[in-house]
């Protein structure tokens, strides 16, 4: 659908498929990530493009965003979990979630405009997504 100018419509609701990974290091600290302009911090990851698995686009995010390159024998299966979106008001993210534990060190590239180490159990005053908070830190016993 298009509006009178052409341009495409954006739905206002929708669900987005993605894959994300909760990267833990040493001791114990969650590395987190925050898109350009937005406020909310939440797992690294991506869209699932058509015709990758959840696992083959969480090794590929994790190389575009944080310049970290995994196989996917690095990683584990935390679960499949559905949440609202942080940054997408009336939108739901349907996310398989992988885990490891790095102390590699990570840059913040393509759409990331922050990387920050937390500590799961005081994560301050940032942001922090319903995704992460809701499921991913309960379901990893954080």
């Amino acid at each position: 659908m298009t509006n009178g100018d052409g341009t495409a419509e954006r739905a206002t609701t929708g669900v987005f498929t993605l894959a994300a990974a909760l990267i833990l290091d040493s001791r114990g600290r969650a590395l987190l990530v925050r898109k350009r302009g937005t406020d909310a911090f939440m797992q690294p990851g991506g869209k699932v493009e058509p015709g990758e698995t959840a696992l083959e686009a969480i090794v590929r995010e994790l190389e575009e965003e944080l310049t970290l390159r995994l196989t996917p024998a690095d990683l584990g299966y935390l679960g499949r979990f559905e949440a609202a979106a942080a940054n997408e008001p009336g939108w739901t993210v349907d996310c398989e979630v992988f885990t490891v534990t790095t102390d590699s060190p990570v840059q913040a590239a393509a759409e990331i405009a922050e990387a920050r180490w937390f500590d799961p159990s005081d994560t301050g005053s940032a942001i922090i997504a319903p995704l992460t908070t809701e499921h991913v830190f309960p379901a990893a016993g954080l």
